[in-house]
């Protein structure tokens, strides 16, 4: 990477902050004239209930920072059609859930295995597009590039869009916590792209580029007090974003690292459930997501926020040095 490499960052990092924070002033008032206001989750925590009413669906600002790059563009790659249409046919089952939701006025929209379902159908429309079907593809692990049949890769891709795409949208439950820690690993995507020397036309760097941007811009509405959430629509779309660029970098298993903080999310749910239903009515965690365990515990929501960036920055630098 040069300095001319983090010239251009600066500047599509800046392109999609603007575009961001110009659509989330809009949304900011158009949102609340239209209803489309967030419920508060039935299990979270008792402080989470001043959070009902503030608008919701914001994530369509962040798709928004990224969408200029398709539309100027004269001709399209198959990788960057193919990150689009992951992104936003996740941000569109996210909008479906949200809709759902704003409709029955609770926080439960789409079902979890509809929603399953849907972004696997999705990833595997999306693998397919990216992937050489019946032949053999590169896999990164750590610093070995292995060949593998395209059977397993293909399962491993749905396994890594699937799980990304819900784990980030299970950490999405504080004001700006989901949106800063999707940056660090978004950002540490980025540099392996260029270092790889990613063709000028397939342009999906800079689409990630300006998805980090947005990110920045989006959280100028959704830091702590949150004016606005991303809501599924949101999430689900930056859960895609995550593992598309893995995926496209062919360094998919890296994911489990620089995404530690998603991870964490994820199995603290599954650990919680498992052991619940095996203890018959015990807990480890005092409440699941891990996010929610911490402020049980007397942590205020901005100090869980603070260490989960921090500990998604450190993760991000770590999983960057062993690739490079």
């Amino acid at each position: 990477m040069t300095l001319s490499d983090f010239r251009v960052l600066g500047l599509e990092v800046s392109a999609g902050l603007v575009i961001s924070a110009v659509v989330g002033w809009v949304l900011l008032r158009v949102l609340p004239r239209l209803q489309v206001r967030q419920t508060a989750y039935e299990d979270a925590p008792t402080t989470h209930r001043q959070k009902t009413g503030t608008p919701t669906m914001g994530g369509i600002a962040i798709v928004a920072s990224f969408a200029p790059v398709i539309f100027l563009e004269r001709t399209y790659s198959s990788e960057l059609v193919a990150c689009y249409f992951l992104v936003v046919a996740c941000a569109a089952v996210g909008f479906i859930d949200d809709f759902l939701g704003i409709r029955r006025g609770k926080n439960r929209g789409l079902g979890a295995s509809t929603k399953y379902l849907a972004t696997a159908l999705i990833a595997v429309m999306f693998l397919r597009m990216v992937g050489s079907a019946g032949g053999d593809t590169l896999f990164h692990a750590g610093s070995y590039a292995l060949i593998v049949p395209y059977w397993l890769w293909l399962l491993l891709g749905i396994l890594a869009i699937t799980g990304t795409v819900h784990a980030v949208n299970l950490t999405d439950g504080l004001d700006g916590l989901a949106t800063g820690c999707v940056i660090p690993p978004l950002l540490a995507f980025w540099c392996i792209a260029i270092s790889m020397a990613i063709p000028t036309r397939e342009r999906w760097p800079e689409m990630l580029a300006m998805a980090i941007g947005g990110c920045f811009g989006f959280l100028i509405y959704n830091r702590y007090k949150a004016k606005m959430f991303m809501g599924d629509t949101g999430s689900l779309a930056l859960g895609a974003l995550l593992a598309g660029v893995a995926i496209l970098t062919g360094e998919m298993l890296l994911l489990i690292l620089v995404g530690g903080v998603f991870v964490a999310e994820a199995l603290s749910v599954i650990i919680q459930v498992t052991y619940f239903k095996a203890s018959k009515g015990k807990r480890i965690f005092r409440m699941s997501p891990l996010h929610h365990h911490f402020e049980l515990a007397g942590w205020h929501e901005t100090k869980v926020t603070a260490r989960f960036w921090v500990a998604s920055v450190v993760l991000s630098a770590v999983g960057l040095a062993i690739v490079r």
